[in-house]
């Protein structure tokens, strides 16, 4: 038996595309428009929400936060996607506490807030210290960091209500037995 199943391997792929796609396209317009990373945060997220949520599986998100960047650093030469793929692992060890079961209660939103928040901010100070030249460690863990943490409140708010429309829909029951 093995552990990642074909529809895990396939929802991989479809949101690694999507990671891609968001940050070549979403990202950097938002970075240019703003002068901020948060809609970089979106990207990520919102990606490593959804494909956490469809498979409840340890390692999705890290895989496709690492595939993700490694595709973006070689289409776009982005070295600042590194703190991105390290914040997958970070946010994928974090889900372990529910178990990967991202459902609409308290519990699991908690956790997946926790999760989200502080995969970004770690994500803001790895991009902050290593990719971010002329600024200061206290630069990085205060204001990269912080704007890194609305990427990933604005993620929430946009991702929970995605998932409760799935939820409703009954899309992970079609996924699963499809």
């Amino acid at each position: 038996m093995t552990y990642f199943k074909p529809i895990d391997v396939a929802s991989i792929g479809i949101f690694t595309a999507l990671w891609i796609v968001l940050h070549t396209t979403l990202g950097p317009l938002g970075f240019r428009m703003l002068h901020l990373p948060i809609l970089c945060d979106v990207s990520a997220y919102l990606t490593l929400i959804l494909v956490a949520w469809l498979t409840n599986k340890f390692g999705t998100a890290t895989l496709t936060g690492i595939i993700g960047s490694l595709a973006v650093f070689l289409l776009r030469g982005s070295p600042h996607i590194w703190g991105f793929a390290a914040s997958a692992v970070i946010f994928d060890v974090i889900l372990l506490a529910v178990k990967h079961r991202i459902k609409m209660d308290a519990g699991s939103t908690v956790c997946l807030t926790a999760a989200t928040l502080a995969a970004a901010y770690v994500a803001g100070v790895i991009i902050g210290v290593v990719f971010t030249a002329n600024q200061t460690v206290e630069w990085a863990l205060t204001f990269w960091g912080g704007w890194h943490v609305v990427g990933g409140i604005l993620t929430l708010v946009i991702t929970l209500p995605i998932i409760g429309t799935l939820e409703k829909a009954g899309v992970k029951t079609i996924a699963k037995t499809g």
